[in-house]
């Protein structure tokens, strides 16, 4: 019988938000593999696992991934750790999920701390609908076009970044995204733990000024819906009614379903629009 996967969620700074569930799992399975061995021997050894650790990361996450699923069909129960928080989200453990999911495993997951949530809630930003972009791609074509989709999402926006690279990464955001606002998180559950609040070109400012130490999360409010409607409106406005009733019927709308359409793009009564073009009629 094939062994199961166990996805197991780490603190993000401080250890006692470890569970309990993921403390016994991490004792009771067979193999750990781990993000980085020489980090997370420190949290085994705090709570006393012995369990054996195998490494598991960006770099040999398809050899070692083939070789783990191997291991899971002769039976042997594994766990999966990143550096801090819950593996699968912006780590190499989304590929041996993939793995296990081709081959028949059971996965399973032990929930816990995730950075992205926990900056989400902490930021006083709206929660209800939120995208999360973890690091911009290093490609420069790759990058554009995600930044470009940003500019145009109207949720909250949650993204990590390395604090050296946080200035810049700021300044390309309030370029790119306009100046919103937005909540920087920096060592979360930590003793310095940090929420600032401010806009983008505020955020620039603050820290060219103060150098930023710690892991980041950004947290961005989402493009506003009002915004949206009055550039549209906007956009509209700007074409002659002729032209506009012109966009529709070339799609193969009738006059009558064109001049309703025109009006709701304008914000207008369709009884405008039709006493606008039969005057111009006559």
């Amino acid at each position: 019988m094939a062994g199961t996967l166990y996805l197991v969620a780490t603190p993000i700074g401080n250890l006692e938000d470890m569970t309990f569930r993921a403390i016994r799992t991490l004792k009771e399975v067979d193999l750990i593999a781990a993000e980085d061995t020489r980090n997370s021997i420190k949290l085994l050894n705090h709570f006393e696992i012995q369990t054996p650790m195998t490494s598991y990361h960006e770099y040999n996450k398809f050899d070692k991934g083939r070789k783990l699923v191997e291991k899971l069909e002769e039976g042997l129960d594994i766990a999966v750790i990143t550096d801090a928080g819950t593996p699968g989200i912006s780590d190499p453990g989304e590929e041996l999920v993939k793995m296990c999911y081709e081959t028949g495993i059971r996965v399973t997951s032990v929930p816990g701390p995730a950075a992205c949530v926990t900056a989400l809630t902490m930021s006083g930003l709206p929660t209800r609908r939120f995208a999360f972009e973890a690091f911009l791609p290093t490609d420069k074509k790759e990058r554009e076009e995600v930044l470009k989709e940003m500019a145009a999402e109207t949720r909250t926006i949650v993204m990590y970044e390395a604090p050296h690279h946080l200035v810049k990464t700021l300044k390309l955001l309030s370029e790119r995204l306009g100046d919103r606002k937005v909540t920087v998180c920096r060592e979360l559950t930590k003793r310095h733990e940090t929420a600032f609040q401010s806009t983008l070109e505020g955020a620039v400012a603050y820290y060219e000024a103060n150098d930023p130490k710690g892991e980041c999360v950004i947290v961005i409010a989402g493009r506003s819906r009002e915004e949206i409607r009055q550039e549209e409106k906007a956009r509209w406005e700007d074409m002659s009614i002729e032209d506009h009733m012109e966009h529709y019927i070339s799609q193969g709308l009738d006059r009558k379903e064109a001049m309703k359409k025109v009006a709701k793009d304008r914000g207008v009564q369709k009884r405008e629009i039709y006493n606008y073009l039969e005057k111009q009629k006559s």
